[in-house]
């Protein structure tokens, strides 16, 4: 199977071991700030059969700064997840750390490996609801 590659502003991401309802999460914070090929009607949904399920998506991290592609409305808060989520993220590094940015304000992100080559790299990622790590006063 031939792939191309990916524009310098583009990052593939892949979510597994999660939930439908978390993958909606993880790429309705992605979406509010990038362009994407995932419409706002391409919800995520289980299969019917029980086997491990992925979601995927290319977003296009070029108008980072101004959002052209994505709604900017900061003031709504991502649904949080209902357990931690595996992420595989690859693109040119400033795209990849665009994307790990945009996630980290939304959630808790553990780097758990990194593959980088001369122009691309590929992370993997845990992410986390961050009311997860909240410290709460009694």
């Amino acid at each position: 199977m031939t792939t191309s590659p990916l524009a310098a502003s583009q990052v593939h991401v892949v979510l597994s071991d999660c939930s439908a309802a978390d993958a909606g999460s993880l790429f309705a914070a992605l979406c509010s700030r990038f362009s994407s090929d995932r419409c706002a009607e391409d919800e995520p949904h289980e299969s019917k059969e029980h086997r491990p399920t992925m979601w995927a998506g290319t977003f296009d991290t070029s108008g980072a700064d101004d959002a052209p592609g994505g709604a900017t409305d900061e003031s709504v808060p991502p649904a949080g997840l209902s357990a931690p989520v595996t992420a595989d993220v690859q693109g040119s590094p400033l795209a990849v750390k665009r994307v790990q940015e945009v996630l980290g304000e939304a959630f808790t992100v553990h780097e758990l490996g990194e593959d980088a080559g001369d122009q691309e790299v590929q992370l993997q990622l845990r992410l986390e609801d961050k009311s997860a790590h909240e410290i709460r006063s009694v």
